[in-house]
């Protein structure tokens, strides 16, 4: 199988992954492709839900998108749902936008304790791991700190981590709004940025938040500095979840310029054809 960590640099010489996306939406803009293969959308291809047909779709997308996105962020579950086979395509996958020079980001949101969490961060952040991507996302509801596996690990190999802070979908207020003008979400964007200040000298720390983008109002009322954070910020919810880019600029105020807007619907809905993505990634990247 192809090891994604074997097509890139060794640690020593890799470029901290804040300082690597920096330069990518500098060059490419601030744009995010999801890599979504739901069974419906494989479908309204002209795929059947089988493990060559999500090869198909996932190489279509990377050679549509590549030119005009700083990275892609394959959804893991939509693979592990095909088995071993899956994770293979997957496997394939990294490597290849590796190849490309396409930073990848592994929507995996994984979060545990202790060893099982230390497994995690050798899947995801290992150099010389077939599923290491150059980030993944990460949930911190055991507590921040018992992300600390993946926080370390992802430092020492120049990866970074997205960690879930204040998400879009309705449910997440139930939990990461409680406490106000303490909540939970304020709370783990402190985290990060103090996690972050071991790193200020580089462009972005290795700590990003994923924070959605049609959270509206909810960074001001609950009193949360992106900004300070000094970590990348992934915002999903271009798109087809409402989100344009003007109202990205708006919602994430002074921390704009760390943010990597994330669509996915939205352009993969334009496929099969290569051309239609990559007009539809064009479109999405326009006033970012």
């Amino acid at each position: 199988m192809p090891e994604s960590g074997a097509a890139a640099p060794g640690a020593g010489a890799r470029e901290p992954f804040g300082s690597r996306l920096a330069e990518a939406m500098h060059a490419r803009g601030q744009l995010c492709v999801g890599v979504d293969p739901h069974p419906g959308l494989l479908a309204a291809w002209g795929l059947d839900d089988s493990v060559n047909a999500l090869r198909t779709f996932s190489q279509t997308v990377l050679d549509a998108v590549a030119p005009v996105a700083a990275a892609i962020k394959p959804q893991v579950a939509l693979y592990e749902r095909h088995g071993s086979a899956g994770f293979a395509v997957l496997e394939e996958l990294l490597a290849a936008a590796a190849r490309a020079g396409v930073l990848t980001i592994a929507d995996a949101k994984r979060g545990d304790i202790g060893s099982t969490m230390a497994g995690y961060a050798d899947a995801w952040l290992r150099d010389g791991s077939a599923l290491a991507a150059d980030a993944v996302t990460l949930s911190p509801y055991l507590g921040f700190e018992s992300l600390r596996p993946a926080l370390d690990v992802a430092a020492a190999n120049g990866r970074g981590v997205f960690v879930l802070a204040l998400t879009s979908n309705p449910e997440g207020a139930s939990v990461q709004h409680v406490g106000g003008a303490d909540s939970v979400a304020r709370r783990i964007a402190h985290a990060a940025a103090v996690e972050n200040q071991r790193h200020a000298a580089d462009v972005l720390g290795p700590v990003g938040l994923v924070v959605g983008a049609t959270v509206g109002t909810a960074l001001a009322e609950l009193d949360i500095d992106l900004a300070a954070v000094h970590g990348p910020i992934l915002a999903p919810g271009l798109g087809a979840q409402g989100a344009t880019a003007s109202d990205i600029r708006k919602t994430f105020g002074a921390a704009y310029p760390a943010v990597l807007a994330t669509s996915s619907r939205g352009i993969l809905q334009a496929g099969p054809g290569a051309g239609a993505l990559r007009r539809a990634a064009e479109k999405s990247l326009r006033g970012l």
